[in-house]
């Protein structure tokens, strides 16, 4: 698509609701009309409320206030049937919750010593192959992968080499899942920098820098040989990078009205 397209994208709204509280991040719950959304009031507790679809209007099914306010939230490493939604928050713990009853944590972590800013899951929802597994990344410039069905200890760790300057982790994205043995993460960070760390071999596969910070990483597909990789930056930007056969280059730039684009999701 010419970047002329884009120039002005028609958005229809289709419900709308006012919230008293600063929103940080929304997902849709899987084979649901319903959604979550997560944040932080003015208090610095945290949000997380459940919204179903109405016909004329949203309606709030679920509503739970957090010692912490909550940064992040992903559905990407529970099984259907439990829908478990894990969360970042802004004290460095990292948690699982049953909405259906979500006054305490099925899981929770100490994941880093300061905010989560970012998370994504693979391994549930039947999306990639492998075990369920959740990243998280950090201002404290460590991306983390868990399995929560472990103890409180990360099965990954990928942080700054000794020496070298701590970067705020923005994004992260796991990408590759297509056989038992592979499986990559995505992680953007505050100047510009992306690296693609592969877990199979414990290496930095490639890395890019996009002049701008990243707020937004995702693979076209999780489940698939790398194929896309999109990539959204400060400034309304994006990038999109071809990924296959281990060369790397960036097939288009978009421009948008000079916005910060925080998340990119579909």
């Amino acid at each position: 698509m010419a970047a002329g397209g884009l120039a002005n994208p028609q958005i229809i709204a289709h419900l709308e609701k006012s919230l008293d509280y600063t929103i940080f991040d929304v997902k849709w719950i899987p084979c649901s009309a319903r959604f979550v959304v997560v944040g932080s009031h003015a208090r610095g507790t945290g949000a997380l409320q459940v919204f179903e679809m109405g016909q004329k209007e949203l309606m709030l099914s679920k509503k739970y206030e957090k010692k912490d306010a909550i940064k992040c939230c992903t559905f990407g490493a529970t099984a259907l049937q439990d829908r478990h939604l894990a969360t970042g928050n802004f004290t460095g713990k990292m948690e699982t919750w049953d909405l259906e009853k979500g006054d305490l944590p099925v899981y929770s972590v100490k994941a880093h010593e300061e905010i989560v800013n970012c998370i994504d899951g693979v391994g549930g929802l039947g999306v990639g192959i492998g075990a369920p597994e959740i990243v998280t990344g950090s201002r404290d410039g460590t991306v983390k992968v868990w399995d929560v069905r472990q103890d409180t200890y990360p099965v990954a760790k990928m942080q700054p080499n000794e020496g070298e300057a701590k970067r705020d982790c923005w994004a992260v994205a796991f990408g590759n899942t297509y056989t038992e043995a592979e499986r990559v993460v995505a992680a953007g960070y505050d100047n510009g920098d992306v690296k693609l760390f592969d877990l199979r071999t414990m290496s930095v596969r490639w890395e890019h820098n996009i002049k701008n910070g990243v707020c937004g990483l995702q693979f076209d597909r999780k489940d698939i040989l790398m194929n896309k990789l999109v990539a959204t930056s400060l400034e309304g930007k994006f990038y999109t990078f071809d990924m296959r056969f281990n060369i790397q280059r960036r097939i288009s730039l978009c421009y948008g009205k000079g916005s910060q684009i925080y998340y990119l999701g579909c």
